[in-house]
């Protein structure tokens, strides 16, 4: 491809990203008009979608190039526990429900072929470079407007990754070094779109609830 996959990727999804941030409920959390009850809400059905997200990182055989992408110093689940139970949901997979839109995000998750299926990178890439840099925002915002405490805020933390921002153009870099044909390739872009409108439906869905 001309275009390398991780500008094509940011350059592809940007009107995409930018409508996911202008969400209602991402507004109203960031702002201080929501509640740490409507955070605690949003967290559990993040731990439903990252549980489905890391399920498929074990699977499958790594697309040539791909191995540096699936870092396990990303994983989110035990993080977003531990949040959960200080935020006082104890035991969430069997306490709660995703939402409508989550199960729905959830389902097509579970559809996927592991690290050998190329709209994986997708969702890896929404998910984790979203969380490394728009996630730290969220953190310190719902810290001060909510009082959260930072026992229940790890889900921002990544623990043994020493420096985001070099971290980050690593992870770009391991994009770049993906082996994809010109069909995988535009496959990775279609299905990054369709994942911020899927996660922008989990945020309607949580400003009705809201």
């Amino acid at each position: 491809m001309d275009t390398a996959l991780s500008l094509h990727l940011r350059q592809a999804t940007m009107a995409e990203h930018k409508s996911a941030e202008s969400s209602p409920f991402i507004v109203g959390l960031m702002g201080g008009s929501l509640t740490l009850s409507d955070y605690t809400r949003y967290l559990v059905n993040m731990a439903w979608l990252y549980q489905a997200l890391e399920d498929q990182v074990v699977q499958g055989e790594a697309l040539p190039g791909s191995e540096a992408l699936w870092d396990p110093r990303l994983n989110r689940v035990e993080s977003i526990t531990s949040d959960l139970e200080n935020l006082g949901v104890s035991d969430w997979s069997h306490t709660t429900k995703p939402s409508g839109a989550m199960t729905s995000y959830i389902e097509h998750l579970k559809s996927l072929g592991g690290k050998s299926d190329p709209r994986l990178i997708a969702h890896h890439y929404t998910r984790y470079l979203g969380d490394l840099s728009g996630g730290q925002a969220i953190a310190a915002l719902v810290a001060r407007h909510y009082q959260a405490t930072p026992e229940q805020l790890s889900f921002y933390r990544f623990e043994g990754i020493d420096n985001l921002v070099s971290f980050k153009q690593a992870y770009r870099e391991a994009l770049d070094g993906v082996s994809l044909t010109e069909s995988e390739h535009d496959t990775v872009i279609t299905e990054a779109k369709l994942a911020f409108v899927r996660n922008q439906n989990v945020f309607a869905d949580l400003d009705h609830a809201a």
